[in-house]
Parts: structure tokens; C-alpha cells; sequence
């Protein structure tokens, strides 16, 4: 970077922590949906902000031109290097790895490239990229930095920041949802599926799945789910059919996305989210693992 870094072993002006702090408090959201949008991991996330902080405060402020893009630079470092650690800890990792689901506000959701680029689709999509393609593509087109900052940020050519962004923007292409799925539409899914589910209906559940619906469970070897995807109408309806009796189904948005939320005992069980292309629904991604429903008892703020 080639603003100026303070020396932290040297006192900090109470003024200048204020600055710094009134700053980052001010991008913190955006930093967060940064971060959040590179790992999948909220709790990552969170780690990824706590060290852009330490970093900050030792900055001098009247050095920096752009300080949001400034802090962006600096999350984006941190999570390409927490990106890389969770890659090896992902090889590990028991069964299917979903991203961690956030319970988002309505207002996410109205903001479309925000919704899609958070829904878990997308997020698993972006996890078939490497970590700096996917840093690229985050904050090129989501974020729409230009390709010098995003250079800075990566320590690479604006020519090759060019390069990498085609790429990733091809390979996400190819694996989009196959069709444009409108908000009332997926909400009418949605609904739909819950009742099927409710009310053991057999029939209408198959009505909604996709011929080659894929469901991936993830419970990390804490809590019981399926180690590989269950794949096809019938099976997919069939495990569900098992475990619906002891359920209680709770409609909310989670990550920009129309969800359900599974109850056992008025405790959160499993949070369900979907992937629906034309009407059907494709994709179902059910995250059991303890340590990943922790987001869910409040709203989480996301920013672009």
C-alpha cells in the first residue's frame, strides 16, 4: 500500500482514534458483506474485521486518499489469506460445506445484485473459484471497483486484474441459476414447498423439485446429515418425506432469499435454503452444523 502506516509501538491522538473509529464504524457493513461475500463464513468475517481494525487504527489518516477503498484494500487482503487457510480446512471437513446462512432484512432482498450475489447459490458458486479469482470477481462485479484499486488490493497488474475478472465472470456465467426466477415467483416456491412438506403431500412435492434436484446437508460431523448429495425427485422427497413429521417450518429471508427455518423443540434445527431455476426448485442446501446457525437470531446488515 503506499499510504503511510503509523507506528503502533507510538501513541495515537485521541483525536486521530476518533477518525479512525468514526470511519470505520461508518464501512464497517460494507467491509463485513466484503469479507462475508469472499469466505462464506460470517464468523470468518468477523475475524477478517477484527484485523482490519487493528490495521486501521495504526494508519495515518491524513496519508490516505480514498479511505474506503483504503479499508476494502485491507479486508480483501485478510480474507484472501483467511480464504486460503479455510480452503484447507474445508479438505477436513465432514460431508457437504455449505456457506454459514445470515438472516437478512427485507431490504437486501430489494437490492437484486446484492440478493443474488449473498443467495447461497451464488456463494457456492464463487467457492468453484480460486481465491483470487474470486476476490476479482467480488469486487469487480459486485462491488464495481475499478481494476487499479482492485490491483493495489491483490498485488497484481491492472492487465492481469483484467484477465482474472474475464475469467471468473465466465466461469460464474456458466453456473448461474438456467433461469431469471422473479421475488414473487421463488416466495410462491417457496410457500409451496412448504405445505407440500407440512402436509406430507407427496405428489406436489415432486411438483416443485426438478427431476435432478440436488440437496446437500451439512452438518460438519456434529449433528446427523447426509455425507454426499442426495440426488433426484425421489430421493430428495423421500428423505424429506422422513423427517417432516417431527418438523415446525418457519418462512424468513436468509441471505437475500425467500428460506425456512426448521424448528425441533422451539430450538433452531436446520435452515433450508433454495436454488430455483424456472419455477422448479433445484438446489437445496440444509446447514445443521451447530456452529453455523448462530447468525440467525438477528438481522444481519449487508452492504454494497
Amino acid at each position: 500500500m503506499s499510504d503511510r502506516t503509523r507506528d503502533t509501538s507510538e501513541p495515537v491522538a485521541r483525536g486521530d482514534r476518533m477518525d479512525s473509529t468514526q470511519t470505520f464504524v461508518a464501512h464497517r457493513n460494507l467491509l463485513f458483506t466484503v469479507a462475508y461475500e469472499m469466505l462464506g463464513s460470517a464468523a470468518d468475517a468477523e475475524d477478517v474485521l477484527q484485523e482490519t481494525w487493528l490495521r486501521w487504527v495504526g494508519v495515518e489518516l491524513d496519508t490516505v486518499r480514498d479511505q474506503r477503498a483504503y479499508l476494502v484494500r485491507i479486508t480483501t487482503r485478510q480474507a484472501l489469506s483467511h480464504l486460503r487457510t479455510l480452503g484447507r480446512r474445508k479438505e477436513s471437513y465432514v460431508g457437504p460445506w455449505l456457506p454459514e446462512p445470515l438472516l437478512t432484512a427485507p431490504d437486501v432482498a430489494e437490492d437484486v445484485e446484492l440478493a443474488d450475489s449473498v443467495s447461497m447459490a451464488m456463494l457456492l458458486v464463487l467457492e468453484t473459484l480460486t481465491p483470487t479469482e474470486r476476490a476479482v470477481f467480488v469486487l469487480r462485479d459486485v462491488f464495481d471497483l475499478g481494476y487499479d484499486e482492485i490491483a493495489e488490493a491483490i498485488d497484481k497488474s491492472p492487465a492481469a486484474v483484467r484477465q482474472i475478472a474475464h475469467r471468473a465472470r465466465a466461469h460464474v456465467a456458466a453456473r448461474r441459476p438456467r433461469g431469471v426466477t422473479s421475488a414473487a415467483e421463488t416466495r410462491r416456491t417457496v410457500e409451496a414447498f412448504q405445505r407440500a412438506v407440512e402436509t406430507g403431500d407427496l405428489q406436489r412435492l415432486l411438483d416443485i423439485l426438478a427431476p435432478d434436484v440436488v440437496l446437500l446437508t451439512d452438518g460438519g460431523g456434529v449433528v446427523q446429515a447426509a455425507l454426499a448429495p442426495v440426488v433426484g425427485a425421489d430421493q430428495v422427497a423421500h428423505v424429506l418425506g422422513r423427517i417432516a413429521a417431527a418438523m415446525s417450518l418457519q418462512p424468513t429471508q436468509v441471505n437475500g432469499d425467500p428460506a425456512l427455518i426448521v424448528r425441533l423443540g422451539g430450538e433452531i434445527d436446520t435452515v433450508m435454503a433454495m436454488r430455483i431455476d424456472d419455477g422448479l426448485i433445484t438446489g437445496l442446501y440444509a446447514v445443521r452444523n451447530p456452529e453455523k446457525l448462530s447468525h440467525l437470531e438477528r438481522e444481519t446488515t449487508l452492504r454494497r
